[in-house]
């Protein structure tokens, strides 16, 4: 498993990548591609547990239709076969196609915003999806509402929001419903700052969660599949021109997961990104 995780690392690294490459790790935020933004992005998102590990590989492109309203696609690959609890936060097994929408954007003076961002998207499982020796699942899509709110300025970043994502029924089957939430902090200090020939650098203090129900199995749910886990680690962000990487840990601060699924003791995270304007961008 190390081996394969290492492999797949130095393959992703001439590639682009940005998933939230503007800002955390693993919780939500507010930025959204500039207008004729295209960002893509290449990561790898780790889960470990007692029994064994699990990662994922994604590729996620998105466009900027707007100053304030991006449309993004999702491709995954996952390495193991260890069987965890159902995730949103962590790119997983699922294929998904989000639109954001900052539909609240207030400046309140030079380098210090209040934002808003709403999120609609569907998930589709992929040919790995799949909770062998928990329940038969289905292929069955599902749809994800959200939004985060927040502030930014030169120096310190705070957003807090949610998101849904329903899976639908097919023959009697059901994946769960996945409610996630995250409260992110953010500091760049002064001293951090960097001239657009060099890097700068943020940190992160990133708290998130997710619940999920039970599975449903021939229209009966299926006993102790249930799992409600938080999290809590630091991050890191580095942006240097149209590149930008990304890396952090987390670690469980609670967790009520239901004995068919192993407790999980570290959530990592690396993820590249390039942003590439369509047209000449003056920042």
């Amino acid at each position: 498993m190390k081996h394969a995780v290492i492999l797949l690392f130095v393959l992703a690294l001439p590639m682009f990548a940005v998933a939230a490459g503007h800002g955390p790790v693993f919780g939500l935020a507010t930025p959204t591609n500039s207008q004729g933004e295209w960002s893509f992005d290449e990561g790898i998102f780790g889960r470990s547990t007692s029994i064994g590990s699990q990662a994922s590989v994604r590729e996620l492109l998105a466009y900027g239709f707007t100053p304030h309203l991006t449309l993004s696609f999702t491709l995954p690959a996952v390495v193991g076969n260890t069987t965890l609890p159902p995730t949103r936060i962590q790119p997983g097994d699922d294929f998904d196609s989000t639109i954001a929408w900052r539909f609240q954007h207030h400046a309140t003076k030079v380098g210090t915003r209040f934002e808003s961002t709403a999120f609609a998207g569907v998930a589709a499982p992929g040919p790995q999806s799949g909770f062998k020796g928990i329940a038969h699942t289905t292929k069955a899509p599902g749809t994800m509402f959200g939004a985060v709110t927040g502030m930014a300025s030169r120096s310190n970043y705070i957003w807090i929001g949610s998101t849904y994502t329903k899976f639908y029924e097919h023959n009697a089957d059901k994946r769960p419903d996945v409610l996630n939430y995250s409260l992110v902090y953010g500091y760049r200090p002064p001293k951090w700052r960097r001239p657009p020939d060099k890097w700068d650098w943020r940190v992160f203090g990133e708290l998130v969660g997710e619940r999920s129900d039970r599975f449903l199995q021939a229209n009966v749910t299926v006993p102790n599949t249930q799992a409600h886990q938080v999290f809590l680690g630091p991050t890191a962000l580095g942006i240097f021109h149209n590149y930008t990487v990304s890396f952090g840990a987390q670690f469980p601060i609670y967790q009520n997961v239901g004995s068919a699924f192993p407790n999980e003791h570290v959530r990592f995270a690396v993820n590249f990104s390039y942003l590439l304007f369509q047209h000449k961008h003056s920042h």
